[in-house]
């Protein structure tokens, strides 16, 4: 995929973070991709759903469905922000191979391990970074609760 298509799907990525944000939630959004069509979406719902599993990611997934082993080989998941421990398990228990992320600036998961078995792709959008800075500067407890400070 060109750079083109990835600003595309984090694009829908960020269309979904929006969302959680205006239903009161922590505003991170994914798409999983197949075959250039987005196949699953999703934003953290956390707060809307009082779950301690629905980040973004785990959500897209889950809005997916149930996949085979080959279809996810062939998958790139794109999320407004870097993963947390949670959801790279998932991304590398199902190994989807592509990551893409919107920044890791505000937010840095365990890139450093998940980059020895997928390969993680930075958009460092300014965008993804200023929706998850105001929102840390608005809602610090929520933004802490969330990451378990």
């Amino acid at each position: 995929m060109t750079k083109k298509d990835h600003l595309k799907f984090m694009e829908e990525a960020l269309k979904e973070a929006r969302k959680g944000l205006k239903e009161g939630g922590i505003p991170i959004g994914s798409v999983l991709v197949k075959g250039g069509a987005i196949i699953g979406r999703g934003h953290n719902r956390r707060v809307q759903k009082k779950s301690a599993i629905l980040h973004a990611e785990m959500d897209c997934l889950e809005n997916a469905g149930r996949l085979k082993a080959a279809d996810y080989a062939e998958c790139v998941i794109y999320s407004t922000l870097s993963p947390c421990p949670m959801c790279a398990g998932a991304i590398l228990l199902y190994k989807i191979p592509v990551v893409v992320i919107g920044e890791n600036r505000t937010f840095k998961g365990p890139e450093r391990y998940a980059k020895k078995f997928v390969r993680m792709i930075n958009l460092d959008l300014p965008e993804c970074r200023a929706l998850m800075s105001e929102f840390i500067k608005e809602k610090p407890g929520l933004w802490n609760e969330d990451i378990g400070k």
